[in-house]
């Protein structure tokens, strides 16, 4: 049964039935694991923080649990079909312990630190349960396990004064591409959101610790890194009185070894002149923004306390677009959220018909617990608001057609990040213009045999084709 990640990097994968690793010093014998990696990028980065431990300590990861004596599921616990899935993985895993064919199963994350002993209660078959801000415990909640000496089963620690270094990791991306977090938590209040309950508030990592990762990244071969923060604008204004991301960008820009940054989770916020400034004249920065805005409606947004309106966002994405050349942006938007009226919900069409954005996503309003929204009365029904979603989609929908319809015949550098399963010559890669899992594909192909198209490589390509939301492309 195959899991939800790619098999490491930098690691040797055993295959099923292999006897575990011996420790050399101990003699102690170390366990194989599989791991289940759910939610955002952020999330992601801590598991290959706990993987990295874990692979210090002499276990080995395997790429299916068929070969595993335990599994660490790390959960996502954002929205409804976030912890539906989490649950879903958890359960599935919890059915194989009843089999016989793990050992134990570790449940780390977001879901983790949200329900705690809720969750152990509904689960009492978990054997350890790790909050977000535990994950560098994970070797020695599993030696526990190991022991069978377990004295606790759940690890909550309370945000670290200092931010987590993330330095040591063991990929699960393509060896290419990897995510830089430059912070943690957040200090946004907007009323649908959980995230500062089970991430605390915002803390910025130092600029040379950032600076650090990012060059052991390019030196390992990573051609690509992807900033993520929950609010990557806030960036610095924790540890330095004021927001520093333009400071620590600069910084960036100068790791040779790096060819493409790209940014995400822009809030419409602390974005100056010299902030874009530096955006229009970087070499290494993609011309590339992920700003989720959520609404355009002015009551909406002042109903989700987004502090912000739609002319002032409308105004900042105007002034991005004719300041950085060639600029692509990415969005996301809520549609049903409580109190949304047909009225709010044309204001938000239009806002997105007259700003165009490349690539939008959307979501229908998930309750959650405890949040200011979920008191909010004049709930939407959820069938209207699914409607409204797909509207909107299919609005959005027309407007990506009609740009990837206005690329073909161009030539554009494509960063080529797989082989086409069972297509011979056919790869997988995305433009500075798609972010790695969220946006469309380019499929390439290779035309000149003495030109060969490598895993990992930037390759000038000429667009052939639009098919939808990807596009078809020849190497050059």
């Amino acid at each position: 049964m195959q899991l939800p990640i790619l098999p490491q990097n930098n690691v040797t994968v055993a295959s099923p039935g292999t006897d575990p690793m011996i420790d050399p010093e101990t003699g102690k014998p170390r366990g194989r694991y599989a791991v289940v990696s759910l939610g955002c990028p952020k999330n992601l980065v801590d598991t290959e923080q706990m993987l990295g431990r874990l692979d210090a300590d002499g276990y080995r990861m395997v790429d299916s649990v068929d070969g595993a004596d335990f599994v660490v599921v790390n959960t996502c616990g954002f929205i409804d079909s976030a912890r539906d899935e989490s649950m879903a993985a958890i359960d599935e895993m919890l059915a194989l312990k009843r089999d016989g064919k793990l050992r134990n199963v570790v449940v780390t994350g977001c879901l983790a630190e949200r329900q705690q002993d809720k969750l152990l209660q509904a689960r009492p078959d978990i054997d350890a349960l790790v909050g977000v801000f535990g994950r560098n415990d994970i070797v020695s909640v599993v030696d526990e396990l190991y022991s069978g000496l377990q004295e606790q089963r759940t690890i909550f620690k309370p945000a670290a004064v200092n931010p987590l270094s993330d330095a040591m990791r063991s990929a699960v991306t393509p060896r290419h591409f990897a995510y830089l977090k430059i912070s943690e938590g957040c200090d946004r209040l907007c009323t649908f959101c959980a995230i500062p309950k089970m991430r605390g508030k915002h803390f910025s990592k130092p600029i040379e610790q950032i600076v650090d990762e990012a060059k052991r990244l390019g030196d390992s071969g990573v051609r690509e890194i992807v900033v993520v923060a929950q609010d990557t604008t806030y960036y610095g204004m924790d540890r330095y009185g004021e927001p520093r991301l333009n400071q620590l960008l600069q910084e960036l820009e100068k790791i040779e070894s790096v060819d493409w940054i790209r940014l995400m989770y822009f809030y419409p916020m602390y974005i100056d002149d010299a902030l874009i400034d530096t955006l229009a004249s970087a070499k290494r920065i993609v011309p590339y923004i992920d700003m989720p805005l959520q609404h355009a409606s002015d009551r909406m947004l002042k109903r989700m306390a987004r502090k912000t309106t739609r002319a002032l966002q409308t105004d900042i994405v105007q002034k991005l677009r004719s300041r950085i050349d060639s600029l692509v942006m990415r969005t996301t938007m809520i549609t049903g959220f409580p109190g949304e009226t047909e009225e709010d919900f044309v204001e938000l069409m239009d806002f997105v018909q007259e700003s165009r954005f490349e690539n939008l996503g959307v979501f229908t309003y998930s309750i959650e617990e405890d949040t200011p929204a979920a008191r909010l009365p004049n709930r939407v029904d959820p069938e209207v608001a699914a409607r409204r979603r797909d509207d909107l989609m299919e609005l959005q929908q027309q407007i990506a057609f009609d740009w990837n319809d206005a690329r073909v015949g161009g030539t554009e550098e494509v960063l080529i990040d797989a082989e086409m399963p069972e297509q011979e010559g056919v790869f997988i890669g995305r433009t500075r213009s798609e972010a790695p899992d969220v946006d469309g594909l380019v499929y390439v192909s290779q035309v000149d045999p003495d030109s060969p198209v490598e895993i990992g490589q930037i390759r000038p390509c000429e667009i052939v084709a639009s098919q939808g939301y990807d596009l078809v492309a020849a190497a050059t």
